[in-house]
Formats: structure tokens, C-alpha cells, sequence
């Protein structure tokens, strides 16, 4: 056995199930401690989480393995570790004062001409944060507000759409739309870390990361305020810093007000979702006020709104030219109905710039693709078609829908006459549709249709329900019905009772769920579910490196 196969083996052969079964119960009892309130257990529980060599394993796993996204190095110039390097880590893992300078990447926003700036860590900084990551979770998800739902685990866009429904559908509202100006580039490093209240120790670890230097291009900038995108502990600690908000705005309000002789409800309600945050209320003179009272709590942390997407606006009525609003890609809005017994319906869908943006990706794709063989353009359509129509899957989208067909189906057909401009329409519809105008290979692969996806009301999520109460059930069951799930997995997720089938585990939120074939096409595995099996993404890469060595070894073998 050589050098790099023995390391993959040792690797390999890690314990994961006790490995995250440790992990979790210690963040179970952070949890549990962080809702006491039981300050010196928590920072002991966590101190102990720290210098375990199960959290850094997993660490190591969630930094090297578990990261499915596009690979970016930081000033060290590592992108991956292999399993030798990974154990390395593991063993000289220890949180140190000095952290590495960030490397600066510049990316375009969506729809905008502006770029966003992340900062990468270092491989080594990246497994470190992640580390504390794992510790400083439990308490803050103990803490943090039940409407609150950006960066958090087992909370999603559609849950703080669905609490949106829930405040406006019985009354009409004011709605002050918020969105607060760079808010990651922008967070004063000293309020934040006198609001994590940690250890001394991991206070100053924190502090190195926030202050480290800022290499762009080839120039170092001093870093004096913000957290800086792109790193693992980057979003908790920009939730951790708009944890309060609600509480302040709804807590200067009295519970209830009495009007015309009637008691009547007065506190507003708020949802936030990342640096977005709305707060409704009935009453413009209250919502005013509240405006200001978030305005005042926002200064504590070096932040403030920004002026041209910060608005006031009606659910129902035309308040200064606008009527409803647009949150996380929906368009919100009341119209009257005398058939309604309120007087009134509330719809909730995909807003005109999400469509609009989505059907410039297809035509660009189109126009782009035009030298390309249909399979081709349908294999790289149908994952962007269903990724978008699970997302909106959940409101009122049927008609939208149907019309994106219509409009699809007008792009294909210029791509048709780029693609044939000498052929007769007839023959080249011929050739690229099938029964039922269904734009179809010869080979039977077809193009999704936005239509095809089924409406599905989604279920918020419970209160303050979080991952680490230890509910696998509810999670499990929850995470089935996730919107942003494809129906073959939701499938194989309830056939497999929630659990992933190679380390017997319950998923949990956040975790890569991948497909695999139990055994492989190539040795005439099939492709029905009888065959197929859901695994973690780390889970697959053990059992794909298994596969190799027992099938080519069985070849080896016959031959």
C-alpha cells in the first residue's frame, strides 16, 4: 500500500458516526446550558467542544470535503488538502492569536453593475472559524429571535414569506421595506464583540480574524470594521449582530392600546431575513416610530439604512405612489375583492425582476449555446428551469408559470432558426419537437416545463424550534418537505426514513445530500429507485472510493 492510499485509509477510517454524535451532544448541552442561561457552562462546554479532536475532524470534513461550491484559495494558494494534508491539519489545529491576511475576490451582484467583495481565509483559518463555528452556534440559536431567519440552520427564505402572510392576512398593513447599507462591510468590531460576551480566549481569536489584513491584488489594506463575506463564521457573526433588533422595536410598544373604547393589538411585527428587515404595522404614526427606534439601534453597531431601498408603503392602498413590496425575489400585495369576506386577498409571487432575470439567463443560454446539440442545451436548462420553479413553487405562481412556458418556447424557437437558418420552419420543428409541442430529444430526454411543477404551500417553521433540541424526527420529516428539495430526493428521503443509508445518521439541515447508484450503470446497476440511495456528500465519496477498488479489483480478477 502506498504513502497517499494509507493516508486515504486512516482518513477513511475515522469513526464519523461516533465522531458527529460527539460533536452534537456537546452542542446539544451548549444549547441546552445557552437556555438557562448558565454563561460559565456554556464558555466551559465550549472550551471543551474546542480542544476536542472530534469538532476538528469535523471541522477539517465541513472546510475540505462537505464545501461543494466553486473552490477559491486564499493567500496560501490552497484550494483542497488531500487526506494526509487533512490529518496534518487536524493534529496542528489549535486556535491561534495570529491570523493570516484575507485575499480579496470582487464578484458581480445579481442584475447589478456593482461587485460585491468577499474575503477567503486561509485553508488553515477557514477549518479554525468553522471550529468555533460549531461551538458559538448553539448558544446564539438559543438567543436569537423567532423571526428572525437569515444564516440560520433549519430556517429559510420561505419561512420568513410564509410569518409575511401570517401578519397581513386577517388586516392590511404599513409596510416600512428596510435594508440596511453594506451591512457586513460596515459592523463595528468592538459592539460586536462585547455582544458575543465570550471567553477571553476565543475573544481575542475572533478579534484577529475581524482585524486581519486585506490583501487586494497586490496591495495590503488595514481591516478596522466589518466581517468580511466568504468566510464560515462571517454570517453567525453578522446575525449575531442584528440579534436584539426585534426585541427592540417590538418591546417599545405597549401590548395593546385602547381606541374608541376597543382594545386593540399594538406592537408591530418584524421578520428579518440577512441585512433585509421588515416591520408592519396598522397604524402609520406607529410604524414611523418604529422606523426610528431601528434607525437608533442600529447606530450601536456602526450601521444605518439605505436611503434608496429603504421605503414605506401599504399592503392594500397607494401610500406615496408605491402599493405591496418586493422581499427575497416575491412581490407582496392585497387587492380588493367583494367576494372575500375581508374585502380583501393577499397574493404573494415571483416578482417582475426575478422573472425578467431568469428569462435573460435562458435567452443568454440560447444565443450563447446555439452551436450546441439540443441534449446539451436541455442539460444545461432543466436544472436552472426546476431550481427556479421550486423556489416560487410556494405561492401563487400557476398562471406565471404557464406564461414562462409560452415564453420559452419562443426563445427556443429563435435558436431553431439560428441554429437551421437555411431550413424550412416545418422540417426544423420536426426535428426538435415531439407530440405536444414538447421540446424533446430522439433519445426521449425532454425539457422541463415550468408548469410541470407543482404548487406546494409551505409549512413555517415551529416557533423557536432549532436543529439542536434534538428533534431528529421534525427536522428530518421538515427537511422531505423543503421546497428547494428535488422530488428524487424527497423520495428516497421518506423511503429512507430520514436517515442517510451509509452511516445510519439522521440528515440535518445544512448537510450535502447526494444521490448514488447502489451499484454502479457500469456494472449493470439500474437506474430505478430500487438502485438508488440517498448519502451524505461525504458518505458518497467513501463509498465511490470503495466502489473503484472492489470493481476494478472483481475486473482484475475475471480477467
Amino acid at each position: 500500500m502506498s504513502t497517499t492510499e494509507r493516508s486515504m485509509y486512516k482518513w477513511n477510517s475515522i469513526a464519523w458516526k461516533k465522531v458527529e454524535r460527539k460533536v452534537f451532544k456537546l452542542q446539544k448541552r451548549i444549547y441546552q446550558a445557552s437556555i438557562r442561561r448558565e454563561k460559565s457552562k456554556v464558555h466551559k462546554l465550549q472550551r471543551l467542544l474546542i480542544s476536542s479532536w472530534s469538532a476538528k475532524c469535523l471541522a477539517v470534513r465541513k472546510v475540505s470535503q462537505d464545501n461543494r461550491g466553486k473552490k477559491t484559495a486564499g493567500v496560501d494558494g490552497i484550494k483542497s488538502l488531500t487526506p494526509a494534508q487533512r490529518l496534518k491539519l487536524v493534529a496542528e489545529m489549535g486556535l491561534k492569536q495570529k491570523a493570516h491576511p484575507i485575499r480579496r475576490v470582487w464578484i458581480p451582484k445579481p442584475g447589478k453593475q456593482e461587485m460585491r467583495p468577499l474575503g477567503i481565509p486561509t485553508m488553515e483559518n477557514r477549518a479554525q472559524q468553522m471550529l468555533v463555528k460549531l461551538a458559538l452556534e448553539p448558544e446564539w440559536e438559543a438567543k436569537f429571535e423567532p423571526n428572525s431567519y437569515g444564516f440560520r440552520p433549519g430556517r429559510s427564505a420561505h419561512d420568513a414569506i410564509e410569518a409575511i402572510y401570517s401578519a397581513i392576512r386577517q388586516k392590511p398593513k404599513y409596510i416600512l421595506d428596510a435594508d440596511i447599507e453594506k451591512c457586513f462591510d460596515q459592523i463595528n468590531h468592538n459592539a460586536l464583540l462585547k455582544k458575543l460576551n465570550s471567553s477571553p480566549s476565543l475573544r481575542r481569536v475572533i478579534k484577529g480574524w475581524l482585524t486581519a489584513g486585506i490583501m487586494d491584488g497586490n496591495e495590503l489594506h488595514h481591516n478596522t470594521k466589518g466581517t468580511q463575506q466568504g468566510s464560515p463564521l462571517s454570517p453567525l457573526l453578522a446575525q449575531v449582530a442584528l440579534c436584539g433588533l426585534e426585541t427592540a422595536i417590538v418591546n417599545s410598544f405597549q401590548q395593546q392600546k385602547r381606541i374608541k373604547g376597543k382594545l386593540k393589538k399594538w406592537q408591530p411585527q418584524v421578520v428579518v431575513y440577512a441585512d433585509d428587515f421588515i416591520v408592519m404595522h396598522h397604524n402609520l404614526q406607529a410604524l414611523m416610530k418604529a422606523k426610528e427606534i431601528a434607525a437608533k439601534w442600529l447606530e450601536n453597531m456602526g450601521l444605518q439604512f439605505k436611503i434608496e431601498k429603504t421605503r414605506v408603503t401599504h399592503t392594500l392602498e397607494t401610500y406615496n405612489g408605491n402599493r405591496g413590496f418586493n422581499f427575497l425575489g416575491f412581490h407582496i400585495r392585497q387587492y380588493k375583492s367583494q367576494k372575500k369576506r375581508l374585502g380583501f386577498k393577499t397574493n404573494i409571487k415571483p416578482s417582475k425582476e426575478a422573472i425578467h432575470r431568469h428569462l435573460k439567463w435562458i435567452k443568454n443560454r440560447c444565443i450563447w449555446k446555439k452551436h450546441t446539440s439540443q441534449e446539451e442545451l436541455i442539460s444545461e436548462l432543466n436544472p436552472v428551469i426546476r431550481g427556479w420553479a421550486n423556489y416560487y413553487k410556494t405561492v401563487v405562481s400557476s398562471k406565471i408559470f404557464c406564461k414562462l412556458n409560452h415564453l420559452v418556447w419562443i426563445k427556443l424557437m429563435r435558436w431553431i432558426k439560428k441554429k437551421h437558418p437555411k431550413t424550412g420552419l416545418r422540417k426544423a420543428i420536426k426535428k426538435y419537437f415531439r407530440k405536444g409541442w414538447k421540446f424533446e430529444t430522439l433519445s426521449g430526454k425532454k425539457l422541463l416545463q415550468h408548469s410541470s411543477i407543482k404548487i406546494k404551500r409551505h409549512i413555517k417553521v415551529r416557533g423557536c424550534k432549532s436543529p439542536f433540541d434534538g428533534d431528529f424526527v421534525y427536522w428530518a420529516t421538515r427537511m422531505g418537505r423543503s421546497p428547494g428539495l428535488p422530488i428524487r430526493k424527497a423520495i428516497l428521503l421518506r423511503k429512507q426514513k430520514g436517515r442517510c443509508n451509509w452511516c445510519k445518521l439522521y440528515f440535518k439541515q445544512g448537510d450535502i445530500l447526494e444521490v448514488d447508484h447502489i451499484v454502479p450503470i457500469q456494472y449493470l446497476g439500474g437506474r430505478n429507485y430500487e438502485n438508488l440511495q440517498l448519502l451524505h456528500g461525504h458518505c458518497h465519496d467513501s463509498k465511490s472510493a470503495i466502489d473503484a477498488m472492489l470493481y476494478n479489483r472483481g475486473t482484475d480478477d475475471n480477467s
